[in-house]
């Protein structure tokens, strides 16, 4: 018989970290994410794993990098603020291609702003956050289901790609509990680093492999020796001025993820082949546009369901195409108009986009939707 549980969805990412073989947890408490840091702090001593309260938001995330460094598969959570103060070693980790994975449960903002209350306000900076260029990869969950089936695969994509990879939850998902189907161990794939197999005297710590634009990752301790710096490098690690290693180097990080673009972009449809509206929301927001779609089709009005699993990678090519074939893409979000911007890039003027914003705390009703459904169709 399958495993089923009763799980809040912070409960849910943190078990699915551990599924996915996380054992390094460092952080600072804040809310609506500190359930994630107190199962961590329960279940790694028991699975030979390392919980760590840190200082700071800033200490947090870069003890993760640490333990990445020395080999493990490491996780922080955090929400608004501390996302804010990890930018900059958020930064260190893309530029050194550590794998680690970050979960924000937004909440609202900016600055303290409120803590208890749900938003959508961090999109943005989840690509943006960090000066300079790089390639993001970000999920968005939008059931307790998904959030232990996510945080699985935002640990197999760290690994693969050897970067950051983003969790994008928020306040209303990280407290609301629903039943979830445990997999059986084993039956869902795990993705592990690639590890070195020339002899520690011959290794180039940053030679990518054509086949996918990736080095190999040694870590601290096992013999083999490389240099880390935020600087922009060469392939033996050490910082560089010389112009065609600084364009190699950062065009390598921009590629290693965009070519495998369509392996990553993950979304969810629903009667969107003869729609005349298209509802695009994502994470809690994308249960009140359900609902809602389900209730204009059950009044005779051909409405679609468009859900970006993926928020970065942008599924923008798949957003592409059904433009063409409808006529109005309303996008409900929490803030005042952050991923309506990309749907507008997006659709390239081929359908009407309709922005749909609300920023008082509170979650969308179905009703609201519907109604902004109606009035456009």
């Amino acid at each position: 018989m399958p495993e089923v549980r009763f799980w809040q969805g912070n409960e849910a990412l943190a078990y699915g970290a551990l599924a996915a073989g996380c054992r390094f947890f460092a952080g600072y408490p804040i809310t609506p994410s500190s359930e994630i840091a107190e199962i961590m702090a329960s279940e790694l001593p028991r699975l030979n794993g390392r919980f760590i309260q840190m200082e700071d938001e800033i200490a947090g995330v870069a003890a993760v990098i640490g333990a990445s460094i020395a080999g493990k598969k490491t996780l922080t959570a955090t929400s608004g603020p501390g996302f804010s103060l990890k930018q900059e070693n958020l930064g260190l980790a893309y530029m050194a291609e550590i794998p680690i994975v970050v979960v924000d449960v937004m909440r609202g903002g900016p600055s303290t702003g409120v803590p208890t209350k749900i938003s959508q306000q961090d999109v943005m900076q989840a690509r943006w956050g960090t000066h300079g260029d790089h390639a993001t990869i970000c999920y968005s969950p939008s059931s307790v289901q998904e959030c232990f089936e996510l945080a699985i695969r935002a640990f197999n994509a760290a690994e693969r790609f050897r970067q950051p990879v983003l969790i994008m939850s928020d306040e209303v998902l990280g407290h609301m509990r629903e039943k979830i189907v445990l997999p059986e161990p084993g039956s869902y794939p795990v993705v592990n680093r690639k590890r070195p197999v020339d002899v520690p005297e011959k290794f180039v710590p940053y030679r990518p492999d054509p086949q996918d634009d990736l080095p190999c990752m040694a870590s601290f301790g096992d013999g083999y020796t490389w240099h880390v710096t935020g600087l922009t490098h060469n392939d033996w690690g050490f910082p560089t001025n010389n112009s065609e290693e600084i364009e190699r180097k950062m065009l390598r990080l921009m590629r290693k993820v965009d070519r495998f673009r369509d392996d990553i972009v993950e979304y969810e449809t629903e009667n969107v082949d003869d729609a005349d509206v298209i509802v695009l929301s994502f994470g809690s927001v994308a249960r009140s546009s359900l609902r809602a779609v389900r209730e204009a089709r059950s009044r005779g009005l051909r409405a679609g369901y468009f859900r970006p699993i993926t928020l970065w990678p942008f599924p923008d090519k798949e957003i592409e195409r059904l433009a063409r074939k409808t006529r109005t893409i309303i996008v409900p979000e929490l803030n005042c108009g952050q991923m309506v911007l990309e749907v507008e890039r997006a659709v390239h003027g081929k359908a009407k986009v309709v922005p749909l914003n609300l920023v008082n705390g509170e979650l969308f009703h179905p009703e609201d939707i519907l109604s902004a459904i109606e009035e456009v169709a």
